[in-house]
């Protein structure tokens, strides 16, 4: 069983309470990784999430660019690092929606996480609605924090964007 200690210091459980938390750890499995291995790839069918506990990882996605006027080519791009001191869980949208994975997540360190599987979280959830809401409330917070950071980055691309456009005109 996951760590209770641990589990209740995660932003994704603090409205939790003892007993709550001790529900949730009981779905969690501890699952370790080596440094190069890729925990979640591009595309796959996701129906997993993971608590982070200890480790870096590198989130990365797949891009094809224009390298001349008939060339095209694939390459992977570095979009973030992330820690576990810093940030608590990640795969969380494939729990809520099943969708295909969309990044690759590769330890760039050892790591130790806790799985969290869509069917157990979703039998949880039925069987404690109020545990299910309390989670899914943290993570609809943390993808709406996400959109927001995505948006700011969109207007920054397309002002430089228009920028490089308007001086390539003159």
């Amino acid at each position: 069983m996951a760590d209770i200690e641990f589990l209740s210091k995660i932003q994704l459980f603090k409205n939790l309470n003892h007993s709550q938390i001790k529900k949730v750890a009981k779905i969690l499995k501890p699952i370790k990784f080596k440094a190069d291995e890729i925990i979640i790839a591009e595309g796959e069918k996701g129906d997993t999430m993971y608590i982070f506990k200890k480790g870096k990882v590198q989130i990365t996605h797949q891009l094809t660019l224009r390298t001349g006027s008939n060339h095209w080519e694939e390459g992977e791009k570095s979009m973030a690092i992330l820690d576990a001191e810093k940030i608590n869980f990640f795969g969380e949208m494939s729990l809520v929606t099943g969708s295909p994975r969309s990044a690759t997540i590769k330890a760039l360190t050892e790591c130790e996480l806790y799985e969290m599987s869509k069917e157990d979280f979703e039998k949880l959830a039925e069987e404690n609605p109020d545990i299910g809401y309390k989670i899914m409330k943290e993570i609809a917070a943390v993808l709406s924090h996400r959109i927001e950071g995505l948006n700011e980055n969109i207007l920054k691309l397309t002002t430089a964007l228009s920028i490089a456009l308007t001086k390539k005109k003159k």
